[in-house]
């Protein structure tokens, strides 16, 4: 495990250098600004040391010495917190533009993920991942960039200035000063695991808060509230444990080192006593200088290993990050794949087998083979693979063995926007974009004008609840919080799909949510709608599907009927005992 960690640290750092390289040029100029206020930091001692002889070489003091002494070491100080701004400006700039494009290409890859990847992974750790782990990164990557680059200048600046005033005090700085990075590097090595299990359980609990929200009336309506703040607890708890640990492990950094820095410190007073007093090797002022450098030499270990243990936690989220970013994109279209321009609607299925998981086994050697202009109901059980079928066609995942032909050309060879761009889709679960209801409308067809707009929403009549809205087409809405009802949400995704009517067309339950006199009216708009286009129709209702030209009963995966609604009642099988199960009373 531990061999792993460090495998895994070591790959998300290298990748995290990689994004820092981008910006090669405001990261040299910060290493010159942390030079700078380094070199300058280191220079203002040695001024008050000079101050300090005034004070103690002579029987009297050299007041106009001091002031022109102290003076200069003021406008040091001031030049050197304008650097420090500069610095800290450049360092904050380059850290959030590292996130920036971290996300950016998180939630690209996002986009180009198979619908398999998103199925089968939380919804909320994934939220997780692009907003919460990439604020952590972005917290310890800002203080490695304010504090690693200041802190090796100052230790190697430092260093340099000992040497000058006696090498010998200086080797015992150097000689105890490893001691403090040892210790730091055996606990940040303890501390990155739980920093890794931190991120994970967050990822969790982002999504249990996410389920919970979204499903709050279910909540509610099943008095599952205490059931759900038990398992919020227990994973608070876990949190908890995993958090305190780290950040437990992590906190012995800081008083470890500076117990070692105040042994460095006493060490160079001692030895620095003994030289002025028995040997005379140096003066009070510059024994006040070493002093000081003491403490700057030391501090920067003291720091660093401060940053090492927060960029353990940095790392390990940005591994998680790195991770979604890596993971295998939906298989690209091929390059010499057709574009599906006003397809006849001719579709056929050959010997398709498909499942989700190679235990599961799903559609088995399913053939179909589809007219232009026809109608094709599709109806049976829960789980018989109504809605798999619909998301072969749509190209949404591929099929196991066979293949899925649209006019003749398999659709591996057609560009996915271009086959999706020929099907209009009208799904049970509806989704609603942040925008007016104009804007939901025209989303498959951006450039229609209000006049159409309005004609596809009457025809869905649609028209009649959105004049009751405030702002009528231009009211803002949203999925979350639209005040819109399911019905009324279907009803707009069916205006979508009217007004830019494409040659074939894929209703999964489409007017589930709306009731029995809207849905009437609506059959006469559909049966408009999908004159002439090939249409595939998935209904529990088997009212609704009896003008369809075909009826394919599924059961476990195959066709186990097919024909007319009358053909199939007069058969007396699967199909007449599920439509007499609907209308027996």
């Amino acid at each position: 495990m531990k061999k792993e960690n460090k495998t895994a640290q070591r790959i998300a750092l290298k990748k995290t250098l990689a994004y820092v390289g981008r910006y090669k040029l405001q990261i040299v100029f910060s290493i010159i600004l942390a030079a700078g206020t380094v070199a300058l930091t280191l220079y203002i001692p040695i001024l008050i040391g000079r101050a300090i002889d005034l004070i103690v070489g002579k029987g009297s003091v050299d007041f106009d010495g001091m002031l022109s002494i102290l003076a200069k070491a003021a406008v040091l100080i001031i030049a050197t917190a304008v650097m420090q701004w500069v610095m800290n400006i450049i360092n904050n700039r380059v850290t959030f533009k590292v996130v920036r494009d971290i996300r950016s290409e998180a939630f690209e890859k996002l986009q180009r993920l198979p619908l398999a990847y998103i199925d089968s992974h939380v919804h909320g750790d994934i939220v997780s991942r692009i907003i919460a782990d990439a604020d952590q990164f972005a917290d310890g990557l800002l203080m490695g960039f304010t504090q690693f680059f200041t802190g090796v200048v100052t230790i190697i600046g430092t260093l340099g200035f000992m040497l000058s005033l006696d090498w010998r005090i200086t080797l015992v700085v150097v000689v105890l000063t490893p001691v403090s990075l040892f210790i730091a590097r055996g606990i940040a090595r303890a501390t990155f695991d739980y920093f890794r299990i931190q991120s994970e359980i967050r990822g969790e609990q982002t999504a249990l808060i996410d389920e919970l929200i979204g499903d709050q009336k279910t909540v509610k309506a099943f008095s599952h509230e205490q059931q759900a703040i038990d398992e919020f607890d227990e994973i608070n708890d876990r949190l908890t444990k995993a958090s305190v640990k780290a950040v437990f492990l992590s906190s012995l950094t800081n008083p470890s080192t500076r117990f070692v820095n105040s042994l460095i410190y006493a060490a160079v007073a001692l030895f620095g006593a003994v030289a002025i007093i028995k040997w005379d090797l140096i003066t009070v002022g510059e024994l006040t200088c070493f002093l000081s450098y003491a403490n700057q030499y030391t501090k920067p270990f003291n720091e660093i290993s401060g940053v090492v243990t927060e960029l353990q936690n940095a790392l390990a989220c940005a591994a998680r990050v790195f991770e979604l970013i890596e993971c295998e994109p939906e298989i690209p279209d091929a390059d010499d794949a057709a574009v599906l321009e006003n397809a006849q609607g001719s579709v056929k299925l050959s010997d398709v087998s498909f499942s989700y998981s190679p235990e599961t086994r799903l559609i088995e050697h399913f053939d179909l083979d589809v007219r232009p202009g026809t109608r094709i109901a599709i109806v049976g059980p829960t789980g018989c693979g109504k809605t798999t079928l619909i998301n072969l066609l749509m190209r949404f995942y591929d099929v196991n063995e066979g293949s899925v032909s649209i006019d003749g050309s398999d659709v591996r060879n057609i560009t996915r926007a271009s086959l999706r761009h020929n099907y209009g889709m009208v799904l049970q679960e509806t989704w609603i974009k942040n925008g007016t209801v104009r804007d939901n409308i025209k989303m498959g067809r951006p450039d229609a004008t209000d006049e159409e707009v309005e004609a596809a929403a009457k025809a869905t009549h649609a028209d009649r609840f959105i004049k009751r809205l405030p702002d009528g087409y231009d009211t803002v809405i949203s999925d979350s919080n639209s005040g819109l009802s399911q019905g009324q949400k279907q009803l707009l995704s069916i205006s979508r799909v009217m007004l830019d009517l494409p040659p074939m067309l894929i209703l999964d339950e489409a007017t589930s949510s709306i009731d029995t006199r809207t849905e009437a009216i609506i059959q006469s708009s559909f049966a408009k709608m999908m004159k002439g286009r090939t249409s595939f129709i998935v209904a529990h209702r088997l009212s609704t599907i009896r003008e369809a030209d075909v009826i394919l009963v599924m059961k476990d995966g195959n066709v186990i009927e097919q024909g007319s609604h009358d053909q199939l009642l007069a058969m007396n099988g699967f199909y007449a005992a599920l439509y007499n199960s609907q209308f027996s009373t």
